[in-house]
This record gives C-alpha cells, structure tokens and sequence, in this order.
C-alpha cells in the first residue's frame, strides 16, 4: 500500500499459503530488520479505499532482537499509546489504532502497574 505522506504501521501482503503471523514476522524482518514476539493477536481491520480495498491483520508485539532499520520506510516513530492520534495515519489503520487504545485501557484498569507484567505492557 502507498499512501504519500501517511503514517503506516509495517507490514504486507500475505503470500498464498501464509498465516498472517509468518506474515507479520517475514515483512518486519525485511522493512526493519527485526524480530518480535506476539502478545495478541487484534481483530482484522478492512477499509476500503476509492481503488483498493485492505485488510489489516494486526497484533501487538516486542521487540526480540535486531536494531530497528529502515529498509523500506522513510520515517519511524515510537509514541506513546495516547499520543498515536496526534498523526496522519492512513484511514485503514485508524480502527486498529482505536481497538489497540481500548485494549491498552483495559489492560490498565486491569493491573495497578507499572509492573512490566503481560497486563501493563502496551
């Protein structure tokens, strides 16, 4: 998907074949170089756009290994969960952003933290 001048969260299309986790590993591995470990999976997000339309499979992640490089991206930020809105996020990825920031409430009322348990951890 290119979208100029939008926020993106990594990732891509899955192959024929591939769960969408391989998925998630294989393309944040290729566009950054990294390695994660998943926490949960997110529901789907489709949004159609005038040309095209998109399904995002999301899911929340940690960093396991690799230095965070920029193979196919020409920016990267790391927010805070309440400052995410603050961007220009392409509409398919604003109800992950809204199903993520509910999540992250939950998890919070959940656990008094901050104890870097599973809960507490974004």
């Amino acid at each position: 998907m290119s979208l100029p001048l939008k926020w993106e969260f990594p990732g891509g299309k899955i192959r024929s074949g591939e769960l969408p986790e391989a998925c998630l590993h294989r393309e944040l591995n290729e566009e950054l170089g990294i390695a994660v470990s998943v926490h949960e999976t997110l529901a789907p997000a489709t949004h159609r756009y005038p040309s095209f339309t998109v399904t995002l499979d999301p899911f929340r992640c940690a960093i396991d290994s690799g230095v965070l490089t920029l193979h196919e991206h020409a920016a990267v930020l790391w927010l805070p969960p309440e400052t995410m809105l603050s961007l220009d996020w392409a509409e398919a990825d604003l109800p992950v952003i809204e199903a993520y920031l509910a999540g992250t409430a939950a998890r919070a009322r959940a656990c008094p933290g901050p104890c870097r348990c599973a809960t507490c951890v974004p």
